[in-house]
């Protein structure tokens, strides 16, 4: 199955949440209430009021400028505004030698999310090491063990309590010396701790632009797609803390409200970089705007 089979099969609880009332609302025609339950509808689907005033708005707008009145026109409308809300945040080229350090909280899936990321990168020919900065979650450097020999690469770690940035430290070092095309950087996910997450966070990211300017540093965010609206606050908290150049969707197959990403773009401007389509190693894809509005209209 290709990415488009696979984000589709991935929105189907999202898309089923809303298809039915779509398909409603266009049977009764374009009417004065038509509007204020679009809106509705959208909102369902867990995209925030104000993303969803902003569709509406601009579905308003165009339809009366044009003087629309076919429904088919204005599901296409509605999938072109939510397409260029999705493309409102600039996907950043990922160049090599590459330094992705993912962050979130814990239960996400970051851990599994590095394993499929390893796995995709060796597809694509690279050479990975792996950072097991995470050093406070019990078994957190055993559990990325696993899924750096599942995908064959390189992993660094030091013993449980350690110093989380002498692990990126020393990853760096050794993909500096080995030309290694990527590494990946796991990270603690303790929220409930939040300045002393950040800080740590900070510092490991001062440590990468000190002892690896060379390299294209991406940090990114992990996000659980069955949060919903919640994953807007996590984003924002993590994003000041660290400046996030992209996000990385989890779970996105068990979720009936994945509207909340086109909020994550529209109101914070961060682009979605990948997103998981399911459990296996391979189920993790690129993020495509157009393919993911198609999921969920």
């Amino acid at each position: 199955m290709g990415f488009f089979g696979k984000i589709i099969g991935a929105l189907k609880k999202t898309r089923d949440n809303i298809s039915a009332k779509l398909s409603a609302l266009f049977s009764r025609g374009i009417g004065d209430d038509f509007y204020d339950e679009l809106e509705e509808i959208l909102i369902s689907a867990d995209i925030s009021v104000a993303t969803a005033e902003e569709i509406v708005e601009q579905i308003r707008e165009e339809a009366r400028r044009e003087k629309l009145k076919d429904k088919e026109y204005v599901v296409d409308l509605l999938k072109d505004v939510i397409e260029d809300i999705l493309n409102e945040a600039e996907v950043p080229k990922i160049e090599y030698p590459a330094v992705f350090m993912l962050v979130g909280v814990n239960g996400v899936g970051k851990t599994t999310t590095i394993g499929k990321l390893a796995n995709y990168f060796v597809r694509e020919k690279k050479s990975v090491t792996l950072a097991a900065a995470d050093t406070f979650r019990a078994a957190a450097a055993d559990q990325l063990t696993v899924w750096a020999d599942r995908a064959k690469v390189r992993i660094v770690k030091h013993e449980e309590g350690s110093d989380p940035s002498a692990v990126v430290f020393d990853a760096v070092s050794s993909a500096k010396a080995k030309n290694t095309d990527v590494v990946i950087v796991d990270t603690a996910g303790r929220l409930h701790v939040k300045a002393n997450l950040m800080a740590e966070l900070q510092k490991m990211d001062r440590v990468v632009a000190r002892e690896y300017p060379e390299a294209h540093f991406y940090k990114l965010l992990v996000l659980d797609a069955t949060t919903g609206q919640n994953a807007l606050s996590q984003a924002r908290i993590f994003d000041e803390a660290v400046d996030l150049d992209g996000i990385v969707l989890t779970k996105l197959d068990g979720t009936a409200k994945g509207g909340f990403v086109v909020s994550l773009c529209g109101e914070l401007h961060i682009p979605v970089l990948f997103v998981g389509t399911g459990e296996k190693m391979d189920d993790l894809q690129p993020f495509d705007a157009e393919e993911f509005t198609e999921g969920i209209v």
